[in-house]
């Protein structure tokens, strides 16, 4: 609860964890962090981590407590993130929560057709400018592969594009370091240079572990360098329950927090107040299918617990929503992502990614998909709000002067305030006659119109000297 502009606010809040349980959860981390441990097979991440007081034996790294606990202490509590021309959008911080889409999907749906292909270099552009109209989500990733060009610089690729064709903060990963660092230098052509990148960063780097509780030696080398560079970065590992994690929900909440965090004491310790937000995907091994579920209600439940975890340690969060299992944009699509969407916000997940273009369990983006999450985000976001309380939204004299069998339809407290209530261009409350007479179009007819109409949207074209610089730097990719 909090005053704004004189009223009494209160946000809608939801918890799947109480105190009591946040401190036993906490407990278990530190457990399976100093007693189990975590493979880091790089030179340089275990001499860093023994000179700081880890025990290390072979490529096994066993933390001790204070080391977790004094890493959380120097990590940053709040990253400002903004878009590619400067302008601060998102102020990660506290159960803020921002909504993004997804990265590396590996096929396309045509809103037109509706038909499923590889996805490639011009889809990214597709999608990333669509990204960049929708309102409600407010940052993005790469969203998909590169099919078309050389495994080597598919990542570089896939990046330019999705900078040139967003203004928005977007979130990046890339095949080794050295790829990183072009990346990272095409985000500094954009922004003005590493002085402003450092002010107002628009490029994350997001790096997973590998469940259960080791990491890659290359992935390893990319934390590293953006710690040195200040480049945010992502650690977000993906426990399986039943699967790469233990088939009970908290066991995989520990294991997800331990993982996070180990990547976090590395990376601070490497460069303390570097800034790191920690996340965890976690969901479930589908029994009857094997798959990684991306639309199974227990995701949201670990995902939240985890958020809360995250907001007990005061650090950023990195969260799940808005994805499906679904293989088209149908009511299980739309079913999936609302419920995910409302508690990703509701618990205050962060920033939280796959909104609307991760489909059919994480290997599909379709266009149609992402304006129907940026709808139900604009709804959820709405309900969020929350009731406003003071004289003029309680409207007691008003209620007092209408009095029994009135009506409020030609008041001027309505004339200012109907305005406020949510109306959506999908979502159809006409009567069935009228619905009739304007063409009997079915949801999905509204929402292909829709997206083909977002589709034509392209941000602010980039200055010719830019484009010339991308281009050189874009021959020079080997």
């Amino acid at each position: 609860m909090g005053m704004i502009n004189d009223e009494i606010y209160f946000k809608p809040h939801l918890q799947v964890i109480n105190q009591e349980q946040i401190n036993q959860l906490h407990c278990a981390t530190l457990d399976v962090l100093e007693r189990t441990g975590v493979d880091i097979p790089h030179a340089r991440a275990l001499e860093i981590l023994s000179d700081s007081g880890a025990r290390v034996d072979g490529n096994r790294v066993r933390m001790p407590s204070w080391m977790v606990e004094e890493a959380i202490r120097r990590a940053p509590h709040r990253l400002v993130l903004g878009t590619r021309t400067g302008k601060r959008t998102i102020i990660l911080e506290r159960d803020k929560t921002y909504f993004g889409t997804s990265l590396d999907c590996v096929d396309y749906m045509d809103p037109q057709t509706h038909a499923r292909s590889r996805f490639v270099s011009d889809n990214v552009k597709v999608t990333a400018a669509l990204c960049d109209a929708l309102p409600h989500l407010h940052w993005s990733m790469f969203i998909g592969m590169a099919d078309d060009v050389p495994p080597d610089v598919a990542d570089r690729v896939i990046a330019r594009n999705a900078l040139e064709y967003s203004e928005k903060p977007v979130a990046f990963c890339s095949k080794d370091t050295a790829n990183s660092k072009d990346i990272f230098e095409m985000a500094l052509l954009l922004c003005g240079g590493k002085e402003n990148f450092e002010r107002l960063p628009c490029l994350l780097h997001y790096s997973e572990p590998i469940s259960p509780l080791a990491y890659y030696g290359p992935a390893v080398d990319k934390i590293l360098y953006c710690a040195e560079n200040h480049i945010p970065v992502i650690n977000s590992p993906a426990p399986q329950a039943a699967g790469t994690a233990p088939a009970t929900l908290t066991g995989t909440v520990v294991q997800g927090n331990a993982e996070t965090l180990s990547g976090l004491v590395l990376h601070q310790f490497a460069n303390p107040g570097a800034p790191f937000v920690a996340g965890a995907f976690t969901t479930i091994m589908d029994m009857r299918t094997t798959v990684f579920s991306y639309g199974a209600c227990e995701m949201s439940l670990m995902t939240a617990a985890l958020a809360q975890m995250a907001q007990h340690y005061g650090l950023p969060f990195f969260g799940t929503a808005g994805a499906t299992d679904a293989k088209f944009c149908d009511a299980q699509a739309g079913a999936e992502a609302t419920f995910q969407c409302l508690i990703a916000a509701a618990t205050g997940s962060g920033l939280v990614h796959d909104c609307g273009s991760w489909m059919d369990h994480g290997s599909l983006a379709s266009p149609e998909f992402m304006v129907l999450v940026n709808e139900i985000v604009d709804a959820v976001d709405h309900f969020m709000k929350g009731l406003p309380l003071d004289d003029e939204h309680l409207a007691l004299d008003l209620i007092h002067k209408v009095g029994p069998t009135g009506n409020y339809i030609q008041e001027s407290h309505t004339m200012d305030h109907f305005r406020h209530i949510r109306y959506s261009d999908l979502f159809d409350r006409s009567i069935y006659a009228d619905w009739e007479k304007a063409g009997s179009k079915r949801f999905e007819q509204r929402l292909q119109e829709m997206t083909l109409e977002a589709m034509k949207h392209r941000p602010k074209t980039l200055d010719d000297d830019i484009v010339k610089e991308l281009d050189k730097m874009q021959a020079s990719w080997k």
